[in-house]
């Protein structure tokens, strides 16, 4: 689209969300002329008088030149829902962001998403289970998306980087300030090769309440599947579920303890008709993944730059936890030597640690 310098300068402005956006434009052809109309020509279209007077104000501060660099300076990029590189899922839904921004990389691979959401005051088993989902998917190639949020958020996208695999977190408030503010770390380590931080709200906006709803959308709108870990009954992870839902997108839950709070969200959810799963597998099996092509690719590459102890360590673990005094014990090999190898195949996604010693082969 030409002028996009004046498609963003309207996009800042309060009140016009994507479908008053889309019908602005849809009348003016070009977001020049539409920036520059006078107001009562505006309103005809049904856009309110107050939305009105907020884009006739800015106006009168805003240049729209000045605006895009100020944009590109801050090291934020964009995407419009005009663009061929716009994500194909997302642009599926009723209302799509008309602009994304973004820090990092959105790749067409990204394409085969799942969405990983829950509580923010998640359980032991509640981090336990987002954690295996989320690094199981990742490490199959399946790019997790979730909302940066505590908790199950949280874990999702750190077991995602884990693996080595690909998160996307979407954010309910500007690309500026992070929130929650601890999250700031993560955030940039998902930017530096891990994925991307991505809103639809300017990047200098601040986060409120009222956003994160509308933040629900894009998380299942980028998502061939929403997963719910654990939540309560009043969780906005269940607004998520809704909105999947509505896009047409297959739901998944995990059960848990009767016992808890946090579980009468999944539970309420499978009894309205998302899909029970215990595993990663069950996952793609439904969506129609086959996980053997890419995962097989990628495996075959990292075992053959192994050198002979650590193909013989990864032989000895086979799929079954063992710790490593055990695998000392078996191979005839020192603790130190073992360790060294381990934490090497750590890095490279062949195993992982589940801590105290003891190590999986994920491979």
């Amino acid at each position: 689209m030409d002028n996009i310098e004046y498609l963003l300068a309207l996009h800042s402005v309060n009140g016009l969300g994507p479908v008053r956006l889309k019908a602005l434009l849809g009348y003016y052809k070009d977001p020049k002329l539409a920036w520059e109309a006078e107001a009562k020509e505006i309103l005809k279209i049904g856009i309110p008088q107050n939305t009105v007077s907020l884009l006739v104000e800015t106006r009168k501060k805003l240049k729209p030149e000045k605006y895009l660099e100020l944009i590109e300076k801050s090291g934020i990029k964009f995407l419009t829902v005009f663009d061929e590189k716009y994500p194909a899922l997302l642009k599926q839904i009723y209302d799509p962001p008309t602009v994304l921004y973004y820090k990092g990389e959105i790749l067409p691979d990204d394409g085969r998403a799942v969405a990983v959401v829950g509580t923010r005051n998640l359980t032991g088993y509640g981090k336990t289970v987002s954690e295996r989902f989320a690094f199981d998917l990742a490490s199959l190639g399946v790019t997790i998306v979730s909302g940066l949020a505590r908790g199950v958020d949280t874990e999702a996208h750190k077991a995602a980087i884990s693996a080595k695999g690909r998160t996307l977190a979407i954010l309910g408030g500007g690309l500026k300030n992070i929130y929650p503010p601890e999250n700031t770390e993560l955030a940039e380590k998902i930017t530096r090769g891990f994925g991307a931080v991505i809103s639809e709200y300017p990047f200098d906006i601040p986060y409120s309440r009222g956003m994160f709803p509308s933040r629900n959308r894009i998380i299942s709108g980028f998502s061939l599947g929403v997963l719910v870990t654990e939540a309560a009954v009043n969780s906005g992870s269940l607004i998520t579920a809704r909105a999947a839902l509505d896009q047409g997108r297959e739901v998944f839950a995990v059960p848990g303890p009767i016992t808890s709070e946090f579980s009468k969200g999944p539970s309420y959810l499978i009894k309205q008709g998302a899909k029970l799963v215990t595993s990663a597998d069950e996952i793609l099996e439904e969506l129609g993944i086959d996980k053997s092509v890419k995962y097989e690719v990628l495996s075959i590459e990292k075992e053959t730059k192994l050198t002979a102890t650590e193909k013989v360590i990864l032989e000895n673990l086979v799929n079954e936890k063992i710790h490593i005094d055990e695998i000392c014990r078996s191979l005839g090999l020192s603790e130190s030597e073992v360790a060294a190898a381990l934490v090497k195949m750590e890095i490279s996604g062949l195993v992982k640690n589940l801590g105290g010693g003891t190590y999986i082969k994920i491979c």
